[in-house]
């Protein structure tokens, strides 16, 4: 008697056993120690939230993740329970199947259109959060400019005045400072080529596209600071092109423009008086 397919039947058992194993471990915990520990699992308590629509985008990220992941396991369980089932055997030949009888095809197509109704799902909440942060922007409180340029962020604030445009912009490199609680509609340009402007505790990321200025929105819902990423390969020093969002109460947005002026105002008149001592 050859011991040769009871050898392979035996092994085929023992992978299906441990993979079948390690399955279960697998899924159990999931549901019992990573979906309850919302700490773990959810995007917020990496990087927290910061702006009206940020929960909107995760709540998206997580719908994706645990549809996409409901039909993983199913496949893979699925895929598991055919290479058992159908596993080689003494005695016993492999069939053809052509796929073309009813029984076979109801394999593909009842999984088929089922997955079709979860995309259709996707789609229809992707369509409704991009078109409710790109598409309808609310009335601007604020306007401010934002160039990417190789490789620094310019930003030009509104002065006290609140107007852009005016004689008291405040422009800094790499430094934008913001209100809480006020609209900010920004106007995105590039002096040169691509640059990705991203703040990801907004859950922002727009394009800066050369010859185009790109019009986007945000209302930031928390004080603190943060950063701010390229998020486009544009060249030797895309690595280093970070800066720093601070956003404030109002009062202390007022205080923070009273006192930049006057250090601007004592700097022009240090450089006057230089001037005159010369």
């Amino acid at each position: 008697m050859n011991p040769e397919p009871d050898r392979a039947d035996a092994l085929s058992k023992a992978t299906f056993i441990i993979t079948l194993i390690t399955c279960v471990i697998l899924i159990l915990a999931v549901f019992f120690f990573i979906l309850p520990a919302k700490g773990f699992w959810m995007i917020d308590n990496y990087l927290p939230r910061v702006s009206t629509f940020a929960g909107d985008i995760d709540r998206l990220c997580n719908l994706i993740t645990f549809l996409v992941g409901f039909w993983f396991v199913i496949s893979e369980a699925v895929l598991f329970y055919f290479i058992f089932k159908f596993r080689k055997k003494p005695g016993v030949k492999a069939q053809y199947l052509s796929g073309e009888k009813k029984e076979h095809k109801r394999w593909i197509s009842i999984p088929h259109f089922l997955i079709i109704i979860c995309d259709v799902v996707l789609i229809a909440g992707t369509i409704i959060v991009w078109a409710n942060i790109k598409q309808r922007l609310p009335e601007a409180q604020e306007t401010i400019r934002v160039t990417g340029a190789q490789w620094a962020w310019i930003f030009q604030h509104p002065g006290p005045d609140g107007i852009l445009d005016s004689d008291d912009d405040i422009t800094l490199i790499d430094e934008l400072h913001i209100k809480k609680g006020t609209v900010y509609h920004f106007e995105l340009q590039s002096n040169d080529v691509l640059h990705g402007f991203s703040i990801p505790v907004f859950r922002l990321k727009q394009d800066a596209v050369p010859g185009r200025v790109i019009t986007g929105w945000f209302e930031a819902t928390k004080t603190g600071s943060y950063d701010i990423q390229c998020a486009e390969m544009c060249g030797i020093g895309h690595g280093l092109m970070v800066a720093r969002l601070t956003i404030e109460e109002p009062d202390q947005h007022v205080r923070w423009m009273e006192s930049l002026n006057s250090t601007m105002m004592a700097d022009a008149q240090s450089d006057a008086g230089g001037g005159d001592f010369e």
